[in-house]
């Protein structure tokens, strides 16, 4: 078995004044399914209400929002949608699923700057029954990030399972695995949404075998090894620590946030690199939760990692340290952590990984269908591939 070592500038911890300052008060969200018949709008009215009632407050409490630039209702809209008032804050945050935790991150760096007092971030769509991320690239505005596509495109990668693979049969030829390894993550996933009533796949677990005889979607991927299309919204509402200990439900701290880009990034067509094992954007979010949070992996009692496809589940494990590259899909099949608590993408609904944050603080809070004893510290981790984000999340106290 060959191995590669990765050699990556270790910058010098900085000063982050922002872990313990705010916190995740609120989760709600829309019922997942394929066709919500209902305008994304409408979607993302009901889960900003939901996270509000969750958190004990009222739209007239809200003074900030922060979404995805792929979103397409306007802060404006969503504030005249739920009966809010007037707006200190308003962000958006690019690269798809890589935005998801950095929308806590930015309402976390609003409330502890003092522009925004209730931050709530939001994410609502109907990617099943509209836009659909796996049909391929069509009608593509010009821009000089679509440039890169150019490299790709004409040879036949068209859609985001296509991009993936490039990189999943790297990391097999490197490691001397089979595609059977990405199945460990794939029945954990289905373990976890057969108990969660909200998840698409509950009641159907799945085997190793089932993921091996699912079909081929672009080799080495299988169809249980693609996340889902979902029709629905999330929504999260954040404030600081100390106003969250008035209401009604135990904070999740935000105890620390990242972003993150790799040298010579993409997005998801990063193929010219000097190694395609790994996933050097993550290791940029790593480096910067454990060096700002002095935590370590043995301190994380359970892990939310974004899973649109399964081989990137692997390659963030090593990429955090949890375990050495190419051993990911061992310490999967190990169960050395609990992953993915509420089914992850592939089993409850692909949200761009906002529901993935929910379930995080509800393990903290105490309260998931799937619940771990005793969680302290609960890793989230974004959208793979592309410029992404991370978040620390723990328990008050």
């Amino acid at each position: 078995m060959s191995t590669v070592t990765r050699m990556r500038p270790r910058r010098p911890r900085r000063p982050d004044s922002l872990g313990g300052r705010a916190a995740v008060v609120g989760i709600g969200a829309t019922a997942f399914s394929k066709d919500s018949g209902r305008s994304e709008l409408a979607l993302a009215a009901e889960a900003v209400r939901a996270a509000l009632a969750d958190a004990g407050l009222t739209p007239a409490d809200v003074d900030g929002l922060v979404t995805f630039t792929m979103d397409t209702s306007p802060e404006t809209a969503v504030a005249q949608a739920t009966g809010m008032g007037e707006l200190t804050f308003f962000s958006r945050v690019h690269y798809g699923g890589g935005a998801a935790c950095a929308t806590v991150q930015q309402a976390a760096l609003a409330v502890a700057a003092g522009v925004a007092e209730v931050v709530v971030c939001y994410r609502a769509f109907n990617e099943r029954s509209d836009r659909r991320f796996g049909a391929g690239v069509r009608r593509r505005e010009p821009t000089a990030e679509g440039v890169a596509l150019g490299w790709a495109l004409p040879f036949g990668l068209l859609t985001p399972a296509s991009w993936v693979a490039m990189g999943a049969r790297r990391y097999l030829h490197t490691y001397g695995l089979e595609p059977e390894v990405f199945g460990h993550v794939a029945v954990t996933d289905r373990r976890y949404a057969a108990a969660n009533p909200a998840a698409y796949f509950h009641g159907r677990p799945i085997t190793l075998a089932d993921h091996a005889a699912s079909r081929w979607i672009v080799e080495p991927l299988r169809l249980l090894d693609c996340c889902q299309e979902t029709d629905g919204g999330q929504a999260l509402v954040v404030t600081s620590v100390e106003r969250a200990r008035t209401l009604p439900h135990p904070p999740a701290v935000i105890v620390a946030a990242a972003q993150g880009a790799g040298r010579g990034q993409e997005q998801m067509t990063s193929f010219y690199r000097d190694d395609l094992t790994g996933l050097p954007e993550t290791g940029v979010v790593a480096r910067q939760l454990w060096e700002t949070s002095g935590l370590t992996p043995d301190h994380i009692d359970v892990g939310i990692l974004y899973d649109h496809f399964t081989p990137y589940v692997l390659m963030q494990l090593e990429e955090f340290g949890f375990c050495a590259p190419g051993e990911g899909g061992a310490f999967v099949a190990e169960d050395a952590l609990p992953l993915n608590t509420h089914g992850g993408q592939l089993g409850e609904a692909y949200l761009h990984g906002m529901n993935g944050i929910a379930e995080a603080v509800r393990q903290v809070r105490g309260s998931s269908v799937n619940q771990v004893s005793g969680v302290e510290h609960v890793l989230v981790t974004a959208g793979t591939g592309v410029p992404t984000s991370g978040l620390l999340l723990g328990a008050d106290g």
